[in-house]
């Protein structure tokens, strides 16, 4: 459950965006109009969609590597002890914390870093306009470190039991499809109430000039307020219908 429940919940959730949007239900929510995403895009869907698979047999290969190496010499009763659900809540949150933690400083770093940047992290921002299934498109190197290492650093922190790990890393699959779905949803959305990371956040970030803002992620957006790299936004409607989201530039 913890190797594949994640891959099929992000293509499950990624895929209800693609063909709301490709359908036209989603029109009036989305961030860019379809003909600024088919423009601004340097890479066709169908390249997006191999990348993603093709990480994902990385995911699979380190998933079970980890899982190997976390359950031997344990035996079957243990496996079956969880603690309270207060508890693996909690262990849930310190996760979610660690993660956002790893993510932010090696997220900006492979910005800051000219050769990393160049050779590296500048394929996820071939999708100028972010897309739900381009949540996973990244350079081999960058996903195992960036994505998979924050994965098994959190889940070694945390000291989560597996059933708890399937959980965690079922929800940061789904914020990471929803930071980069392209669409705004009103507030009434509960997953946008819990979080201030949202979709148009990580979307300044990819329409900033080299990417100098709002590097957080998946969860929370609080190391860029500390850091000085938050850059406020609003959110606009479009004449045309949609919404468009407007940096505020800093004094």
């Amino acid at each position: 459950m913890g190797t594949f429940a994640p891959i099929v919940v992000y293509w499950l959730y990624a895929g209800f965006f693609q063909v709301m949007l490709a359908s036209g239900f989603l029109d009036k929510h989305r961030l860019h109009t379809r003909e600024e995403g088919e423009k601004k895009n340097l890479v066709p869907l169908s390249s997006v969609i191999k990348g993603v698979l093709l990480l994902q047999i990385l995911q699979i290969a380190t998933a079970h590597f980890y899982f190997s190496l976390t359950s031997s010499g344990v035996a079957a009763d243990q496996m079956t002890i969880q603690p309270s659900v207060p508890i693996q809540i909690l262990q849930i949150i310190l996760a979610m914390f660690v993660m956002d933690a790893w993510q932010y400083f090696g997220h900006r770093y492979m910005h800051r870093n000219k050769f990393l940047y160049r050779h590296v992290h500048s394929q996820h921002h071939k999708l100028v306009v972010p897309q739900a299934i381009g949540a996973m498109y990244n350079h081999p190197l960058e996903a195992l470190f960036l994505d998979m290492g924050g994965g098994v650093v959190s889940l070694i922190i945390s000291g989560m039991t597996p059933k708890a790990e399937v959980i965690f890393l079922c929800l940061a699959s789904i914020k990471g499809v929803d930071d980069h779905c392209g669409v705004w949803f009103p507030r009434s959305n509960v997953l946008h109430l819990l979080v201030a990371n949202r979709s148009a956040y990580h979307d300044v970030h990819h329409q900033s000039r080299g990417g100098k803002y709002n590097f957080s992620q998946p969860f929370f957006s609080f190391w860029d307020r500390l850091m000085g790299t938050h850059m406020p936004y609003v959110v606009l409607k479009r004449p045309e219908g949609g919404y468009e989201a407007r940096m505020v530039m800093k004094d």
